[in-house]
């Protein structure tokens, strides 16, 4: 007995590159809330002083940081069970990373640089699945 289109099952597509992103997210939301913490606790840990970074002050970074860790960590946990809504959100918060670091450049510049690098990498990972796939 053959099976007819009708009848067959259809797997759901799986994707590395969503996984990838979904890992990195996750990484990079740790980082970015430990970054956070050291900005609120230790602001003498930066090797510059607060008039040289581009905007707020330290501690005010390290709110902002903290925050945007935890929702990407979250953004992370969503991509990786296939929610649409976290790839989007994923989109967005990369974006906003990679303009916050570039504003921190002076304060932890290698840092910035590799995270502003990763943001890229994850829009790019985001962007290439087809839509409906799921992290593999």
């Amino acid at each position: 007995m053959t099976t007819t289109p009708s009848t067959r099952t259809r797997r759901p597509t799986t994707s590395g590159w969503l996984t990838f992103a979904a890992v990195i997210i996750g990484v990079t939301g740790l980082f970015n809330a430990i970054n956070g913490l050291v900005g609120i606790f230790d602001d003498d840990y930066y090797l510059v002083g607060e008039t040289d970074v581009l905007v707020f002050n330290f501690t005010t970074w390290g709110w902002i940081w903290l925050l945007v860790g935890f929702v990407q960590i979250a953004v992370a946990a969503g991509i990786s069970t296939g929610q649409t809504w976290a790839r989007t959100a994923g989109i967005v918060l990369a974006i906003l990373a990679a303009v916050g670091h570039l504003a921190f450049l002076a304060a932890f510049p290698w840092w910035s640089i590799l995270t502003i690098g990763l943001s890229v990498l994850t829009i790019y990972a985001l962007t290439v699945p087809p839509s409906g796939a799921s992290a593999a």
